[in-house]
């Protein structure tokens, strides 16, 4: 009833987008913060009715994110199944659990697997945790890189992010042994997003890794409301320290790797 109504329509009104992710900011964390200017400009909107979809087009691949609450996964699929003609021929997306069947006329797909959306839940437990790390800034920059080639070798890492004042790391001399970061960084939006946390392999199982993580959490409570992170559902490793600093599992979601039926074979 009503669906002539219920169109797909491009949407570029922040304040419209930021009252309907705003109902769950755990759960829209990436896409509120996307908001900002720092990531707008990279951003395409969409929205049927209440849902919104994401097209993150500022890595060479580009995102499509569509997260729904159980009761609204069947409204986002509408959107899903109606956007498709308009998506480009290969994309990631990072959908929740149900809803890239919506996508199965369109495309053929590969999961990158389950993950959990994580939020800091428990201060109480991340205050107990030493603390540590400096600011990094662009001067830290040759350092970051190598850490990562070395111990996080193919993250997803946007040298921009460096200019938040949101990177923390601890030294041993002259070496950066361990890094904490965000993906996203919102005081607009009261949201952030941890990512790219690793350790030197050498340095690792001494607690330097929740060490940074606390400090950097503790510096991001200070602008923002909701932290949180992503992490693979079968990565034990890195779940079970995040829990042990605070952080509790909020949603699930998936991720693929989507091609066009019609792009190659």
């Amino acid at each position: 009833m009503g669906g002539a109504l219920m169109v797909v329509r491009a949407e570029h009104d922040r304040a419209v987008l930021a009252r309907l992710l705003g109902r769950d900011p755990v759960l829209h964390a990436y896409q509120l913060g996307d908001l900002d200017d720092f990531f707008w400009p990279y951003t395409s909107w969409f929205r049927r009715g209440e849902q919104v979809a994401l097209l993150y087009h500022g890595v060479d691949v580009p995102t499509l994110l569509a997260f729904a609450a159980p009761g609204d996964v069947e409204a986002l699929a509408v959107l899903l199944a109606e956007l498709a003609p308009v998506l480009p021929a290969r994309l990631y997306a990072h959908l929740s659990p149900g809803l890239v069947g919506a996508l199965a006329g369109s495309f053929r797909w590969e999961s990158g697997g389950r993950h959990h959306r994580m939020a800091l839940t428990d201060e109480a437990r991340l205050d107990a945790v030493v603390a540590a790390g400096v600011v990094l800034g662009e001067a830290d920059l040759p350092q970051v890189r190598e850490l990562y080639a070395l111990a996080y070798p193919g993250n997803w890492f946007d040298e921009r992010m460096l200019r938040t004042g949101q990177y923390l790391g601890i030294y041993d001399g002259g070496a950066l042994v361990a890094v904490a970061g965000v993906h996203v960084f919102s005081p607009t939006y009261r949201v952030a997003a941890l990512g790219n946390v690793t350790t030197h392999p050498r340095w690792r199982g001494r607690g330097l890794g929740a060490s940074v993580v606390a400090a950097l959490c503790a510096r991001l409570r200070e602008t923002v409301a909701h932290v949180t992170l992503n992490v693979k559902a079968d990565n034990v490793a890195a779940v079970r320290p995040y829990e042990r600093v605070g952080f509790a599992r909020v949603a699930d979601y998936d991720e693929w790797m989507l091609t066009a039926r019609t792009a190659g074979r």
